[in-house]
Parts: C-alpha cells; sequence; structure tokens
C-alpha cells in the first residue's frame, strides 16, 4: 500500500478537457498536479475532482497482446477460453495456477485504490468548499457511491483488504493500513450507497454519471452478496436485495431492450436497460478490449490487433437450452465472420467468440470504438430480485414475472410451478447464460459457493468442481492473491491461503 498512499499525496486530477452533455465527465489527464491546499477553492475543483474517480473505472480494462485485467474473473469461471499464448496472466489464473506475481491482480488493486483515494479526498474537501448546497450534496453522493463500487470489487477479489477512508499522505496514520474485518468494509459500502441514495440523485443520467437508479441497483446486489457467502446473512438481507430490486422495478424507469443487438449498440449507452456503465468515448478515450473479444489472426478486423484473448468454451455455449436465442449465431456468441478485404467471404472462427460486447462498427470500418463497458443492467436488476424474492417468500407471481421476462426475450417459455428449491437453481442457470462476460459469474460462483456443471446441467459445490479442461478448484480460488509488490510494501498485509 505504500505506493499507493504516495499518490494519494497530490491529486493528479482530469480537468483539462470538456467533451459533449452526454460524456463531459470524461476527461483526459491534465499533466499538473495540484495540492490539495491550493486546489480544493471553487466549485469547478469539486466537480474535476468527482470526474476524477471515475477514471480508474476504465484502467483493467485496457487490452492488448499481453491480455487484459477485466478477463481475469471470467477466466476463473471456467468458462472462458483463449488462444493468446504470450497472455501467462491469462493461463496462470484460467488453469487455476495463480500466483501473487500476477499482473491482473496488482492492476485491480492499483486502479481501484487510487479510484478510492480519489473518492476520500473529494469526500473530505468538497463540503469545504463555497458552493451550491444541492449540487454539493450530489456531487458528494457519486463520490460515496464510487467509493463504495471500488471497495465492493475488492472486498470480493480479494477478501481481506485495507479500509482506508481520509485521504493519505506521507505523516498518514494509515501509511500502511492493516486488513480490515470483511463485515467492517461491508458495513462501509452500505453507509457510502445510504449517503448517495439521499444525494438528490436523479433517477436516470444519460450521461453515464451516477444515478439513482444506480445506487438502488447496487445496493441490491450487495445486500444480495452479504445474504450468501462469506457473511452469510441469510433471510434478512435476501429481504433487503429484494426490496431494493423492487424499488428500481417499480420505479418504471427502467426496461429490458427489445432485442440483443442493443447491449453492443454505442448509440444505446446509459439508457433503457444500461443503468451505469463505465464510459469511453470514441477518438478520445477508446475501449481497447476490443481488440481482446477479437479472434486470433482471423482477419476479420479493421483492427492491427487479432488477439484471440478470450472467447466461450464451447461446452458452456453448447449447454443453453435448446431453443435458447441467445445461443444462437450473433445474439451473444459468434462463429463466423466476414474477410476484411473481401465481406463477401465468410470466415471459419473456430469458437464460440462474444457478440455481445462486439462493436461492429469498430471492428468493421473505423477501428475505433464508441461502446461503453456494462456495469449494471436492468437484466441483473430483475434477476437479483427474483433470486432474493424466492429466498425470503418462495416462489411468487412476481419472482417468476421477473425471471420470465429474461426467458422470453431468450424466446423460452415461462418458468411455472416449481418449489423454491427448484426455482432457486433454475434463477441461477438464467445469471449464468444472462450475464456472462460481463464480470458477474464468478463473484456469483463465490457468494454462492456453487459452480455450474455444463454436463449435467446443474449446480454443484465450488471447493472440488472440475472445469470441462480438467483443473479443479481448491478453497484457496475463492480468492485472488494479494499482489506481491503489496505485501512487499506493506508488512501490514498478510497473504491470502494458499497463494
Amino acid at each position: 500500500m505504500k505506493t499507493i498512499a504516495i499518490k494519494y499525496m497530490t491529486m493528479t486530477l482530469s480537468v483539462g478537457v470538456l467533451l459533449t452533455s452526454c460524456s463531459e465527465f470524461l476527461n483526459e489527464s491534465d499533466p499538473s498536479n495540484f495540492t490539495v491546499e491550493n486546489y480544493f477553492t471553487q466549485p469547478a475543483h469539486a466537480r474535476s475532482s468527482v470526474n476524477a474517480i471515475y477514471a480508474s473505472m476504465r484502467d483493467p480494462l485496457s487490452s492488448g497482446f499481453g491480455g487484459g485485467a477485466w478477463a481475469m474473473t471470467e477466466f476463473a469461471t471456467g468458462l472462458a477460453a483463449t488462444d493468446l499464448g504470450q497472455a501467462v496472466n491469462s493461463y496462470f489464473v484460467k488453469d487455476l495456477n495463480n500466483t501473487s506475481d500476477n499482473g491482473y491482480g496488482q492492476t485491480f488493486w492499483a486502479s481501484y485504490y487510487r479510484g478510492i483515494g480519489n473518492a476520500n479526498l473529494s469526500i473530505a474537501k468538497i463540503p469545504e468548499i463555497t458552493m451550491d448546497s444541492e449540487e454539493a450534496t450530489r456531487l458528494l453522493g457519486e463520490a460515496h457511491f464510487l467509493r463504495a463500487w471500488y471497495y465492493f470489487e475488492l472486498i470480493r477479489m480479494f477478501g481481506h483488504i485495507p479500509l482506508v477512508t481520509e485521504p493519505m499522505s506521507l505523516q498518514s496514520e494509515q501509511l500502511r493500513p492493516a486488513q480490515a474485518d470483511p463485515e467492517a468494509v461491508y458495513n462501509l459500502i452500505i453507509d457510502d450507497l445510504t449517503i448517495a441514495e439521499a444525494a438528490g440523485l436523479a433517477w436516470k443520467n444519460a450521461s453515464g454519471r451516477v444515478s439513482l437508479g444506480a445506487v438502488k441497483s447496487l445496493m441490491a446486489e450487495v445486500y444480495l452478496t452479504m445474504a450468501g457467502y462469506p457473511l452469510q446473512k441469510g433471510e434478512a438481507y435476501y429481504s433487503l436485495a429484494a426490496e431494493k430490486a423492487e424499488e428500481v422495478i417499480n420505479s418504471g424507469e427502467f426496461e429490458l431492450f427489445d432485442d440483443y443487438a442493443a447491449l453492443h449498440d454505442p448509440s444505446m449507452k446509459n439508457i433503457i436497460e444500461n443503468i451505469f456503465m463505465i464510459q469511453f468515448k470514441t477518438q478520445l478515450i477508446v475501449p481497447n478490449w476490443q481488440v481482446l473479444i477479437i479472434p486470433y489472426n482471423k482477419n476479420i478486423s479493421q483492427y492491427s490487433d487479432e488477439t484471440g484473448g478470450i472467447y466461450a468454451t464451447a461446452d458452456f455455449v453448447e449447454s443453453y437450452e435448446p431453443g435458447d436465442l441467445r445461443a444462437e449465431e450473433k445474439q451473444f456468441f459468434f462463429t463466423q465472420f466476414t474477410h476484411e478485404s473481401n465481406r463477401n467471404q465468410v470466415v471459419d472462427l473456430g469458437g464460440y467468440f462474444i457478440w455481445k460486447l462486439f462493436d461492429e462498427v469498430a471492428q468493421t470500418t473505423t477501428a475505433n470504438s464508441d461502446l461503453n463497458w456494462p456495469v449494471i443492467r436492468y437484466a441483473n436488476v430483475l434477476l437479483t430480485y427474483a433470486e432474493a424474492s424466492n429466498e425470503v417468500n418462495g416462489p411468487t407471481t412476481a419472482a417468476y414475472d421477473a425471471v420470465n421476462a429474461i426467458r422470453s426475450r431468450a424466446e423460452l417459455d415461462d418458468l411455472e410451478g416449481l418449489s423454491k428449491e427448484q426455482l432457486r437453481e433454475a434463477i441461477w442457470r438464467e445469471r449464468w447464460y444472462e450475464l456472462c462476460f460481463e464480470n458477474k459469474t464468478w463473484y456469483d460462483m463465490v457468494r454462492l459457493r456453487k459452480a455450474y456443471n455444463v454436463a449435467t446441467k446443474q449446480f454443484e459445490d465450488y471447493v472440488g468442481h472440475r472445469f470441462t479442461y480438467g483443473p479443479v478448484l481448491k478453497e484457496r480460488e475463492l480468492l485472488f492473491p494479494i499482489p506481491t509488490s503489496e505485501v512487499r510494501n506493506n508488512t501490514n498485509l498478510t497473504q491470502n491461503s494458499g497463494y
């Protein structure tokens, strides 16, 4: 943590470039460093300080021939494959040979603590600025939400993490902080989200900023996680998760897209089903994770890098229920595409690549994507509600309606007449199939301590589950290792068991 703490001493804020109203908080880095003492003096500083908090969300999505950190939780499911031989970090996770030297984990840890550091600065300093009180409250709501999101990601990945809530300097007592009780981290997350919920944010925000819909949706997901492992708070927290998800549903502000093409249509950013996303902007902040999902050297793309970095295992795609639209060609996956030099020539790709993340315009013409990364979709809210409600009340009309909305779009028959236990696993399956390759599935595996056997289509214990290509999950894979450099720099950190 020493290296991170040093970065907290000064504030490298993105203050230079304002874009259009729909993405005004996407800013290029300004090379100037402003000290805390001379920076927080006017309303514009409050705004730019909060803008800077968002930036760290993008770091793990950076991708290339070395792989991409965002793929870490996908390879940990056993449902992802790769042809990118030099991306050794991917193989360490995929083959369950991971170590604390993995650069993916370091990227998440450093980037997200940097985001937390910027949030801590905003939360501490904005109240000292003379400005419109309602705007200040909204900005603080965004800062609290983002700090909660970063901590929620880190606590689930690493389990035993420092809890830093104040701006850091070389004189700070928390320069080398000890690891906190995981429940204390979750309590901060809920406290932060509660503050954000009361901050006067609009239900929706087409610019991509934090909205009330995003806050309540994340609260539902946090409560759902707290109900399961490792805290095991049970029914009371399933009830809280259902309550928050139901508030989002009953708001009437969100709905499912009519078709799956909208999931990777840049014109559909931040609206309708997309409740909250990581923001990108063509020509300015380009989502180069597109190169990781291109089949390896098949000459189908305008991108110069065709990495074959991640795609779905055939066993997973072929386990979808017969007739499930999501498994059909160019819905969630694709196996063929046209050659870049002759769009009438069809190329067999040799695997199930990820169509739901594929920016077709960028891939075929511009090599410059304008696509955002999905963080919270309305589909996730519906499935969270269905699962949590079923745990509390068993099968109800409302629980069936939520999960069947997902199935209806997939052109599947409605679920009906199931026991609580049968509906529970049916909802889990929908989560696996609907939310795949959006950094959700591994988190579900850990909170449930369950893994999906794609051969039997049944759920089995996480520990002892065998991936279809051989490796077997051990207890240590319930967490990722704390990065080596962090343990070396901070002697108060203890490495996770098994690493």
